[in-house]
């Protein structure tokens, strides 16, 4: 019962630095993720991972091995398994602290081993050039990233069940109980969004992400978009180009793009407002017009190495401002939505500066005007 009256709005000490842990427990296994999947044979990859344990877990040493090791003296050993079959094994300093030991068996192992395991299959398959292997490749990977960021999942899962389960002690006055109400909202949205990102990712990358084309307002769509994030009036300052002309684009899929970019530039921008501005590009023969949307924060703004990566899924970039970063998946889903629809999103920025992220959609030559009747079109 301790764990869950962590949540009360006054939180101990100790329930403060068990979020603290969980925090960082959820980024060394989506940096693990990174690591062991991305594409590098496991010989080359395995003491990067290992280092990475190590500074998370404040230990003295690790070591990642694909044999099996026994524990001495100086060494305990921790096997990583899938059923039944030996992976390798964790082996780390008998000099390890007790609650570093109990996070690597109880919180990190079973994230290592479903990478490992795929990290295996994908080296596996790729001794072969057969399609069906590829696609099986593709279908571990996307179930160990899955599990990877199950992390962030059960985060939310375990704030709603806790601040649920402390709402109703007796002794909770009604103010605890209407900031733990707004709690559990808060976390259902934040967990709503993490599984809607995970679906539009895996329908991405299985190119089932075919656009509804319509005409529709871009003014419209990123205040569907605000409405969506819960946005305050000072968290975003608007200015819009009048009579913006109408895109052909999914209504969805450019919202969904709006408010990962939206919600992103928020996290980075100190409390600072966050401009987004809007206006059309015209050219004299009309080839390559375009409505172009510029989202501008005040953050730290992003090292010229990342600026790409942060397009990356599972990339956190970690310049988030207020101890909280995304799941990343936001930035990469918003590109892949924007691209889907004859658009591109890219990012400018200089570190300490800030970041811009920039919408780019085409205009077609027949736009009918704002306000008015606009014909039906089939999807494309």
């Amino acid at each position: 019962m301790s764990r869950l009256l962590g949540f009360i709005p006054v939180p101990t000490s100790s329930s403060r630095r068990e979020a603290l842990e969980r925090r960082r427990e959820a980024s060394l296994v989506t940096e693990m993720a990174r690591v062991l999947l991305r594409g590098g044979s496991l010989a080359e990859v395995l003491p990067t991972a290992a280092q990475r344990i190590a500074q998370a877990l404040e230990l003295p040493s690790a070591a990642i091995t694909m044999e099996a090791v026994e524990p001495d003296a100086r060494s305990v050993a921790f096997p990583l398994r899938e059923g039944g079959r030996r992976l390798g094994t964790v082996v780390v300093s008998a000099d390890s602290s007790e609650r570093g030991l109990y996070r690597l068996q109880e919180r990190v192992v079973p994230a290592l081993e479903a990478l490992l395991s795929a990290a295996l299959e994908r080296e596996a398959l790729q001794g072969g050039v057969v399609e069906t292997a590829a696609l099986r490749q593709a279908d571990v990977v996307k179930t160990a990233l899955l599990r990877a960021v199950s992390h962030d999942l059960r985060s939310p899962l375990t704030a709603i069940s806790a601040a649920a389960e402390a709402i109703a002690l007796p002794g909770v006055s009604m103010q605890e109980r209407e900031e733990l109400a707004a709690a559990i909202l808060g976390e259902t949205r934040r967990l709503s969004r993490l599984v809607d990102n995970l679906l539009d990712l895996s329908k991405l990358e299985a190119g089932a992400a075919e656009p509804r084309r319509e005409w529709l307002s871009v003014e419209e769509a990123l205040g569907a978009a605000l409405e969506d994030l819960s946005s305050q009036p000072e968290e975003f300052q608007l200015s819009i180009d009048r009579d913006l002309p109408l895109v052909r684009a999914d209504s969805t899929q450019l919202e969904r793009a709006f408010v990962n970019v939206l919600e992103n530039a928020r996290r980075h921008s100190g409390g600072h407002a966050v401009s987004v501005r809007a206006r059309a590009v015209r050219t004299m023969t009309g080839e390559g017009d375009r409505l172009i949307v510029r989202v501008v924060d005040r953050g730290p703004g992003i090292p010229p190495v990342q600026l790409e990566r942060v397009f990356e899924p599972f990339y956190r970039a970690g310049t988030a401002r207020g101890g909280r970063r995304g799941s990343g998946l936001g930035l990469a889903i918003a590109r892949g939505f924007v691209e889907a629809n004859g658009g591109t999103l890219h990012v400018e920025s200089l570190p300490g500066q800030g970041a811009t992220f920039v919408f780019e959609l085409p205009l077609e030559r027949s736009v009918p005007a704002p306000g008015a009747p606009v014909p039906a079109v089939q999807g494309t």
